[in-house]
């Protein structure tokens, strides 16, 4: 019998006039076959049967007999109760006695009413676990601890403690389509790490996204929470877990304003070359996408991406303001040796028009090189420098400096330690930080 149906005779048994009873389809008696629904209403489950009646001690016999552990007092049961106790006892026996023959004869109604019932719950709860998950349902689990201090950061100079969490749900309808959900959570001062998210402790729903391909060569897609450029194919290949380098340079370009409509298109030449479109606006605020209220960013990129090498050109026009816009192009290649032992190298660099200053102020550039080796030890280590904040016209170049090791203790678990430090402005500590990331996944 099924655990499910096993919890639900018991409180029959004990004499609770419950409709839940055990798996009388289990009950192989071809006598129950011939009530139909309408007979089984014309009884009266409260008629009580006393010790001194036959069924009574019949139905101890049975007990006895079938060594069935159900209690049995001395005391009147319903008609109800003693079906149940009869559907529980002879539900795996297919010969049976006259005297148990006798006693299915007496409460065939009951019985058919257990069956009948029975039959309706499991269909329904078969109806409920048909519907639950698409079969295609994937769910992924991801957490981060991260403890560390930045020396020059008046908020983090002290050792704190972050974490974040992670539900990543994804579903197909047709087998090339993704319905993408994530939930998350984090609380933390560790900025580079980025476990903190607006609702703190709170999980939440952070995206919602559903990408569809159109043909063999067209991918689209729109969201809630994922940046416009999701299909871009940026042509870096450095993964250094800090928030600030890891753009590659391609600080603005690559369009996330933290609106919260993305949608895009990309479209697949072969051999390699792909071209790709993205947007994001204000569509759920009273904004509205694509108006004179709302602010929204445009952006495109074509990209020439293959094992060992690559590069991309992305360009971008970001609505900053009612009656500014700022335009962004950035250049991106990266190259990996087949030799081992030689780093692979990812280069970026990025110019802008800030349209909100003025001509002599207006100019921006981020540059960015990163030095990755996948396979040192069972690890990946890697060294990357870049401008942390776009260099204004004629100003100074504020750098960061990073070192990284990535291991992988199991294939759940990965330890990763990071070492950077950021160049401040004259008058202003650099800042330094030290820091150790565990991440989960499950």
């Amino acid at each position: 019998m099924k655990l499910f149906q096993s919890l639900l005779v018991a409180p029959i048994a004990l004499g609770f006039l419950s409709p839940l009873a055990s798996n009388s389809a289990e009950l192989n008696l071809n006598d129950l076959k011939s009530y139909s629904e309408k007979d089984v209403g014309n009884f009266s489950s409260f008629s009580e049967i006393y010790p001194s009646d036959w069924a009574y001690q019949a139905i101890r016999d049975v007990l006895s007999s079938r060594g069935c552990s159900n209690s049995f007092s001395s005391n009147p049961i319903s008609r109800f109760e003693a079906a149940s106790i009869i559907n529980l006892c002879l539900k795996d026996y297919v010969q049976i006695t006259n005297q148990e023959r006798r006693l299915i004869d007496e409460f065939k109604s009951e019985l058919a009413e257990i069956a009948f019932r029975v039959d309706g719950l499991e269909g329904s709860s078969k109806d409920f676990e048909a519907g639950s998950f698409s079969s295609t349902t994937v769910a992924s689990f991801s957490a981060d601890f991260a403890i560390g201090a930045v020396d020059g950061n008046a908020t983090t100079e002290k050792t704190t403690f972050d974490y974040g969490y992670e539900v990543a749900l994804t579903t197909s309808f047709t087998g090339e389509d993704s319905l993408d959900i994530a939930l998350v959570a984090g609380v933390g001062q560790l900025s580079e790490f980025d476990l903190n998210q607006d609702d703190g402790n709170k999980l939440v729903v952070d995206a919602i996204s559903y990408t569809l391909p159109l043909g063999d060569k067209v991918t689209t897609f729109v969201s809630n929470g994922v940046e416009g450029s999701s299909l871009f194919n940026t042509a870096c290949v450095y993964s250094g877990p800090s928030d600030t380098l890891s753009s590659c340079g391609a600080v603005s370009s690559a369009i996330d304003e933290d609106v919260s409509i993305g949608a895009g298109a990309s479209y697949d030449f072969g051999n390699g070359l792909t071209a790709s479109i993205g947007y994001e606006g204000q569509g759920d605020t009273t904004s509205g996408l694509g108006s004179k209220e709302g602010l929204d960013s445009v952006a495109g990129q074509l990209a020439y991406v293959k094992d060992s090498y690559g590069f991309s050109v992305t360009f971008a026009e970001i609505e900053a303001s009612d009656s500014n816009d700022d335009q962004f192009t950035a250049v991106n290649a990266f190259y990996s040796p087949e030799e081992s032992g030689f780093p692979s190298i990812s280069v970026g660099y990025e110019w802008g028009d800030d349209g909100s200053e003025a001509t002599t102020a207006d100019e921006t550039k981020s540059y960015f090189i990163g030095l990755q080796w996948d396979e040192l030890g069972d690890g990946v280590f890697g060294v990357a420098a870049g401008t942390h904040t776009p260099v204004i016209e004629d100003g100074d170049e504020l750098l960061m400096y990073e070192v990284y090791y990535s291991y992988p203790i199991n294939d759940g678990m990965t330890i990763t330690p990071l070492v950077y430090t950021k160049n401040h402005a004259s008058g202003t500590k650099d800042e330094t930080g030290l820091m150790v990331k565990t991440s989960f996944s499950f």
